[in-house]
């Protein structure tokens, strides 16, 4: 396995190079056909909150989708510590994902996994749920302006190629990454949609549609049965 290290705005010792090549060794027993693993540190020059000034970020690329984690700490050391304990929690579950595909583990099902949880809330539709969650974001983001007498906003772009894959891969794609939400083309649909975690056990999906009408299309189905069921 090939390991990249690169520093942004802060020098990469050798001490944290020997440190960080006595710590991998799980990742190559746990991730299949890997190639790389590379290693992103990067100190915030401004920070304001000095335990957080360190980023470390790990992406595990292969043949597969890449799997990646990241931490922020006050030192390096310790947020390498944080962000590969969270990579090796999420290579463990793409090999038991990988097990129960290939039939060599058994899955909890889904009405189990799920029984001890609180039913949703369906008194309010999907898209007027987001709407509220977002004007509640904006109505603390402009306060914390406001009180700081400056603005935090900062718009990053990032351009990825469109793929074609099914609900199922997709929330598989984003659990792999760590990120609450996941953007990809419905292959059943060919809409562009985008996956995110409502909260355990629990996603959803929401789709563009610009023939739809203003009322949402609501309907749910479990994980890898692709029967919906009535919403």
């Amino acid at each position: 396995m090939e390991m990249m290290i690169s520093g942004r705005n802060v020098t990469v010792s050798d001490r944290f190079r020997e440190y960080v090549d006595e710590k991998i060794d799980k990742v190559d027993q746990l991730a299949t056909k890997i190639q790389r693993l590379d290693i992103k540190v990067t100190k915030e020059p401004h920070a304001r909150n000095a335990e957080t000034a360190l980023t470390v970020e790990l992406t595990v690329l292969g043949r597969g989708p890449a799997i990646r984690a990241e931490a922020k700490a006050a030192d390096k050391f310790a947020a390498f510590d944080t962000a590969y304990a969270k990579l090796i929690e999420r290579l463990r579950q793409a090999s038991d994902r990988r097990k129960t595909h290939h039939g060599r583990r058994t899955p909890k099902a889904v009405f189990q996994a799920t029984s001890g949880l609180d039913p949703a809330d369906g008194s309010i539709p999907l898209h007027e749920a987001t709407r509220l969650a977002q004007q509640e974001a904006e109505a603390k983001l402009a306060a914390e302006t406001a009180e700081a007498n400056e603005s935090p906003i900062e718009i990053r772009r990032k351009i990825f190629p469109a793929e074609s894959m099914s609900v199922d891969d997709a929330l598989d794609r984003m659990e792999m990454v760590g990120h609450p939400f996941y953007l990809f083309i419905d292959e059943s649909t060919g809409a562009h949609s985008v996956v995110y975690n409502r909260r355990q056990y629990a996603y959803g999906i929401i789709t563009l549609d610009p023939e739809a009408t203003d009322e949402a299309t609501l309907e749910t189905r479990r994980y890898r049965d692709t029967a919906p069921a009535d919403a």
